[in-house]
């Protein structure tokens, strides 16, 4: 037998701050017991997309940035926000073709994730493109440096298998992708 478990109710709410890359709000709420949290902060972001691209030979299209905020370069898909008025795919479309020069192929949404869904209210839409080809040059925002790496498929799984990908929204995808598709060598055995 599962226990009920109910909504809060939202008593008040008010924006701390409201930017372009940050929306933070304090709610105020009744959990269903009656009692009172003051504040419970809630980030607000539009929906997230992210690619696990791979070309015609089978090489994974992957990227390499900074990451300021953990004062790292770290090796990830190519991802990025869903503009409004985008659907998800249009959006991945869109950041593969300008974060990597990459395009074409055939599409397919793999799975949806959240971050941290107790303070974060968007989700992650994340896709599966087979057989991309390079159609041009990146097309970078100014605050973008990125540098493609094309990868073999066992690369890309000794990366996550020695714990090297710390982007959770896109380790995640990746794990599902390769239990998904069992390597050649393995599905003969």
């Amino acid at each position: 037998m599962s226990k009920e478990i109910k909504k809060w109710t939202t008593l008040s709410s008010r924006y701390i701050i409201q930017r372009p890359w940050l929306t933070a709000r304090v709610d105020e709420v009744q959990l269903p017991d009656g009692r009172v949290n003051p504040e419970h902060y809630v980030l607000e972001y539009p929906d997230w997309v992210n690619v696990i691209a791979i070309t015609q030979e089978g090489d994974f299209v992957m990227i390499r940035q900074y990451r300021h905020a953990m004062d790292v370069v770290l090796l990830e898909l190519c991802a990025g926000v869903a503009e409004q008025g985008e659907t998800p795919e249009q959006a991945a479309r869109r950041e593969l073709r300008e974060e990597t020069g990459y395009g074409g192929g055939k599409w397919q949404e793999i799975m949806t994730i959240g971050q941290n869904p107790s303070i974060c209210d968007n989700i992650t839409h994340c896709f599966l493109a087979e057989g991309v080809e390079k159609l041009g040059d990146q097309q970078l925002d100014d605050s973008e440096d990125i540098e493609v790496l094309l990868m073999t498929r066992q690369q890309v799984y000794d990366v996550l298998n020695g714990n090297h990908m710390l982007q959770a929204l896109m380790a995640a995808p990746l794990w599902r992708y390769f239990a998904q598709h069992p390597s050649p060598q393995k599905q003969g055995k």
